[in-house]
């Protein structure tokens, strides 16, 4: 199925630009296929450039300590070099994007996360016009590794909340983009002292970095490094590990410590 969307002429009588994803379903590590067509205007226009590009909304702290979005390109891509458009000619350019192994999830079983904004950018460079560009989003679904997990919440009575992107590197991982993604769940009343639980994957072409951090409700005693999770998971070998019943020894040993449950 393709995802089409047109982009802003340029100009009075100049070219236009249609991207078409021929499969808008991937996975980290996966490759985002399609073409741009670039359809001449009424005068004949010398292309600059025109690449393609991975992109997502992130948040980022301000100097007043306030967030707001900002969208950052995180992969692009050239597609060929500057030529000549003929008035009325067609260009149709394929391409193949690989998608980074940390790219952000944006779906699960089927439904998108909240909060997740990532999508395919193209960008059309042609002299002394200003350049277009747009997103077609991309629905990114987890890794078989990282759906074990993601299920193993929901086997304990975890539910989504949603998910966002923060600029910033989670230490001691193998982090190589400049943000991070944290998916929230709320706890089921069994781990009732709980407001929620955080996690975030940081992998790469054999295994992953899981970075799970409890959220304790307000009015509990000061939090300690146990409320903080790392270990890492091999792709290909990580169906050997019970993992509700992992997650549930952590939950519970760190809540009774504390009386949180």
């Amino acid at each position: 199925m393709g995802f089409k969307k047109l982009l802003a002429s340029l100009g009075a009588g100049g070219a236009s630009v249609e991207t078409v994803l021929t499969e808008v379903n991937v996975v980290p590590g996966g490759v985002v296929q399609g073409e741009v067509r670039i359809q001449g205007g009424s005068v004949d226009q010398q292309i600059e450039g025109l690449s393609v590009g991975l992109q997502a909304q992130v948040e980022v702290e301000g100097a007043d300590d306030q967030e707001h979005r900002q969208n950052i390109e995180f992969l692009k891509q050239p597609l060929g070099g500057a030529f000549q458009l003929q008035a009325g000619a067609v260009h149709t350019v394929p391409f193949g994007i690989d998608v980074p192994w940390e790219t952000p999830v944006t779906m699960i079983d089927g439904s998108a996360l909240r909060g997740m904004h990532v999508g395919v950018t193209t960008e059309l460079a042609i002299a002394r016009a200003v350049d277009s560009s747009d997103l077609d989003p991309v629905n990114v679904h987890p890794l078989p590794a990282q759906k074990a997990i993601l299920d193993a919440f929901v086997r304990l009575g975890f539910r989504f909340k949603n998910a966002d992107l923060e600029r910033g590197h989670i230490r001691g991982t193998r982090q190589k983009l400049p943000f991070y993604q944290e998916i929230e769940f709320l706890p089921p009343q069994q781990y009732r002292g709980l407001n929620q639980v955080e996690i975030s994957f940081v992998a790469d072409q054999s295994e992953m970095d899981v970075v799970l951090e409890m959220d304790k409700k307000p009015g509990l005693f000061s939090e300690g490094s146990d409320t903080f999770r790392s270990f890492q998971v091999g792709l290909h070998d990580y169906q050997g590990t019970d993992w509700a019943a992992y997650l549930n020894q952590w939950l519970s040993e760190v809540g009774s410590r504390r009386n949180w449950f």
